[in-house]
């Protein structure tokens, strides 16, 4: 552009650049981030973390809620219900958790427990095995874990038998069935169980009548309605000897029937509410452990980083005396000497604390060492600060983010090493009051072919718990390390 060119631009065009006012920075419109803040973003972007984060919450809530809402406690146990399949009212209408499972049997086991109301739900295949040059029937079917139980034998009294009687016309359900006369029993081993109510031969297999149906044996009584005896007196006649369909007695006595949504253990326990409460005490000890560990390696590390010299050459060489005593052969002498006199728990807590305060108390010492010598430490010295100012506002600040991920690290190795130990036997919970998800575990290996959920549901929590906390401990870690501090902007 030309001079002549310039000289021909309107004044209007012009913009003074200063009209009169003053010139002066502008004010920040953002607000300084603080440590834990940026900590806190750095952790939400990793996505992983956070959704570790979000199951442990779950986890944790499912360790508080479900005891509390359950209908079953800690010392529930039936021992006609013991290992049943898992079962949710609400997806059982869709068939999912039914209960159900699928059998193979021969003649007389099917002729068994088709003779219980309700336990084969339905007959797959039928088909014959001639291996043998002997043809074998086999029926595949489908059966009902809580209808398999048939009936029982029930001492009741007079008014229990009564009562009984009336919650039967009033509802219309059966729950007494006809006694059985067992001089009808080919074998002796089938006198004592009350569902072979029908006509059998010596193995078992049910002789059917002209129209393929069960014969009954059932004991006679002429004063009854329908001819058939229902109870027997015992105790000179206090006590009615009686046979009873147990899933209707059950939910006579309870008010609800049996459903066990994560199935039931060996001792007919409820895995859910066990597993529930074995995960509350993992929780809990791993929290206390981590706190009093927390605590005692951060004064043993602070002393040894900050002081240093023979306090620190004293105390190093007491932890690697201390460190040389296997972990498993700490518990099980506490186990040993103090499980009777304080509890199988808090001896367990005293061996976590024996050895699990070194790890923090190292990494403590070393950060202690790191910010000592800093500039801003020497500077706040010849300032006249004293040693507690200078450990407490200067030097542990910084040392923070590695105890908090120290700490949170603790809980699932503590977790993780409980439920080793109860899972191996050394510490034992199996109590009525009490459980692990380690015990869990072992009692439930010995059914591990047959009823797999009787371990499933304690495997997949544990793996869950400690996948979850890999993933928020790193996320944490990295989070709280100083020298990443803006590195993903």
């Amino acid at each position: 552009m030309s001079l002549v060119d310039i000289n021909n631009i309107p004044d209007e065009k012009f913009i003074l650049v200063q009209q009169d006012a003053s010139i002066h920075d502008l004010k920040l419109e953002t607000k300084p981030i603080g440590y834990f803040k940026d900590a806190l973003i750095r952790f939400k972007r990793n996505k992983g973390s956070v959704a570790g984060a979000y199951i442990i919450g779950l986890l944790l809530l499912f360790a508080i809620l479900v005891p509390i809402f359950s209908k079953f406690d800690m010392k529930y146990t039936d021992g006609f219900y013991t290992y049943t399949l898992p079962k949710s009212e609400l997806l059982s209408k869709i068939g999912i958790m039914t209960g159900h499972s699928d059998y193979t049997y021969n003649q007389q086991s099917y002729d068994y427990f088709n003779a219980i109301p309700g336990a084969v739900v339905k007959v797959n295949k039928i088909f014959e095995d001639n291996t043998k040059n002997k043809a074998i029937t086999y029926y595949d079917v489908i059966i009902d874990s809580y209808m398999k139980t048939g009936f029982v034998y029930k001492s009741l009294s007079e008014t229990e038998y009564k009562n009984i009687l009336a919650y039967e016309k009033e509802t219309g359900i059966q729950i007494l069935y006809p006694m059985i006369d067992i001089k009808e029993i080919k074998n002796e081993g089938f006198k004592k169980d009350p569902n072979y109510w029908f006509k059998h031969n010596a193995k078992g297999a049910a002789i059917y009548d002209e129209n393929n149906n069960y014969i009954n044996i059932f004991l006679k009584d002429e004063n009854s309605p329908d001819g058939y005896a229902y109870y027997t007196t015992k105790m000179n006649g206090t006590q009615y000897q009686v046979r009873v369909l147990y899933y209707e007695y059950y939910k006579y006595i309870n008010g609800f029937y049996p459903c066990f949504l994560f199935g039931s253990d060996g001792y007919g326990q409820d895995i859910l509410v066990r597993l529930a409460n074995g995960a509350r005490l993992s929780f809990l000890l791993s929290i206390v452990v981590a706190s009093i560990n927390i605590i005692i390696g951060t004064i043993i590390g602070a002393m040894e980083g900050y002081y240093g010299g023979k306090l620190d050459l004293i105390l190093e060489r007491f932890i690697e005396i201390l460190s040389g005593i296997p972990f498993i052969v700490a518990v099980a002498l506490f186990q040993i000497y103090f499980a009777r006199k304080f509890g199988v728990v808090v001896s367990l807590l005293f061996a976590f604390i024996l050895k699990g305060w070194i790890g923090p108390a190292s990494r403590v010492r070393s950060q202690f060492y790191r910010f000592k010598g800093q500039e801003y430490v020497l500077a706040a010295r010849t300032l006249g600060a004293n040693d507690k100012r200078l450990i407490f506002r200067h030097i542990l600040p910084n040392a923070l983010g590695t105890i908090i991920t120290s700490t949170i690290l603790i809980i699932p190795g503590v977790i993780f090493s409980e439920t080793t130990l109860s899972y191996l036997g050394i510490v034992n919970f199996q109590t009525s009051n009490v459980t692990s998800v380690g015990t869990l575990l072992s009692n439930g290996q010995t059914a591990l072919s047959t009823f797999p959920h009787a371990i499933f549901y304690p495997s997949i929590f544990i793996s869950l718990l400690m996948i979850s906390f890999n993933l928020f401990g790193n996320g944490l870690r990295d989070a709280f390390n100083p020298s990443l501090r803006g590195s993903e902007e």
